[in-house]
Parts: structure tokens; sequence; C-alpha cells
């Protein structure tokens, strides 16, 4: 009876060990893949690593397979951390969210106030300096 139950102690621990070999090249895929995008989309990828933030199951024509998600931190301009993620099927990428950059139109600013790019049709709001109730 010993020896079984070793056995099984055995398969156990091998089982373990295949998984977490398996869970860290996934993992090394999606910090290739963060680095990828952040190259793409002019973004830093921060501190070089991704960790997983959760795993589910998703429908791929008619076939349950689980999803996984990695977290990362990106910088758009050196001075600042923004979370990404991205999430992944085997070594496909299927989803990525990444922080958004605004970009404002180029306006001209005279005494203080933003004025419309020429041949703008666009009216500026500027707030009242004066708060009285009408």
């Amino acid at each position: 009876m010993s020896d079984l139950s070793n056995l099984l102690l055995l398969l156990a621990l091998g089982a373990v060990v295949g998984l977490w070999l398996k869970l860290s090249v996934a993992r090394e895929r999606a910090v290739q893949e963060a680095r990828r995008q952040c190259q793409q989309h002019g973004l830093q990828l921060l501190d070089e690593t991704v960790g997983l933030r959760g795993v589910r199951l998703r429908r791929v024509n008619g076939l349950r397979m689980i999803e996984r998600c990695y977290g990362f931190e990106v910088s758009i301009d050196g001075h600042d951390r923004e979370p990404g993620r991205l999430w992944m099927i085997g070594n496909a990428l299927t989803s990525l969210s990444l922080p958004t950059i605004e970009l404002l139109p180029h306006e001209d600013v005279i005494a203080g106030k933003a004025l419309p790019a020429p041949g703008s049709n666009v009216v500026p709001l500027h707030p009242r300096t004066d708060h009285r109730l009408h």
C-alpha cells in the first residue's frame, strides 16, 4: 500500500512541476507580446515583466479554452505608470488594453485664450470670469 501512495504522490508532484513549467513558458510568451505591443504603440514597458491577473474559460469556435489575463505597467512619457492588460489563449493574443493618450488639436494661444486652428469651424468656449447669476 505504501508503494501505491508513493507513486500517487510522485505523479501529483510531476503534474505540479509540469503545470508550473507550462505556465512559465506562457508567461514568457506574454512578456514578449507585451514588449511587442508597447513598441508598436510607442510605450515603455516598465519592470520588463507581466503578472498573471486572472484565468477564465472562453468559447472559441464551439470549444471551451482557457484564457489568461496578464497585467503590466507602461509609461507614456517616462514620468508616469499606467496599467495595461493582455488576454491570451495559448500563444495567441486575444485582447489588449493600453492607456489612452488624449491628443488635443493644434491651438494657438493669444492672451491666455485658446483660438481654433485657421480654417476650423470650432468655436472655443471659455469659462465666465464674472460669477453673477442672471
